[in-house]
């Protein structure tokens, strides 16, 4: 069995390859698909036609063009499709407001990128040992 990919929803290409960095830093090898905004990221996991990608795990930035992240939490959470989907909020806001709209349209967890490489490299290791190999996922339904 294939492992599943990473959906990294990500406008900034320095974060993108930030995180593909820290990801292939701390061993993990799954692939990372990019959607660089929020509607890239619905059409790539609710598509009208064709096979929806169906990720092991979403990082999702909060502040995105065209459809903000917000909004594809919702999304992501009223479809019965991608409804169990893990979803890791990883933004550089530090707003209360964002972290208790993120929770309260059901992400899993909220992680603030921290602005030190090293620090981010340790906060991609912690999420890739939890999420891809501790977390025992809901069944596709």
């Amino acid at each position: 069995m294939t492992e599943r990919p990473i959906l990294l929803v990500e406008d900034n290409p320095d974060d993108v390859l930030l995180t593909v960095r820290a990801f292939t830093k701390n061993r993990i090898r799954n692939e990372v698909v990019v959607a660089v905004d929020g509607e890239q990221a619905l059409q790539r996991l609710l598509p009208d036609a064709g096979e929806p990608l169906r990720p092991a795990l979403v990082l999702l930035d909060i502040k995105l063009p065209k459809i903000d992240g917000l909004e594809v939490l919702r999304r992501i959470r009223d479809d019965d499709r991608t409804r169990n989907l893990p979803v890791v909020v990883l933004t550089t806001s530090n707003e209360e407001r964002d972290i208790v709209a993120s929770y309260r349209l059901g992400a899993n967890s909220f992680v603030r990128k921290p602005v030190v490489f090293e620090e981010f490299v340790s906060a991609v290791n912690t999420l890739g040992v939890y999420w891809l190999l501790v977390n025992e996922p809901a069944p596709s339904g």
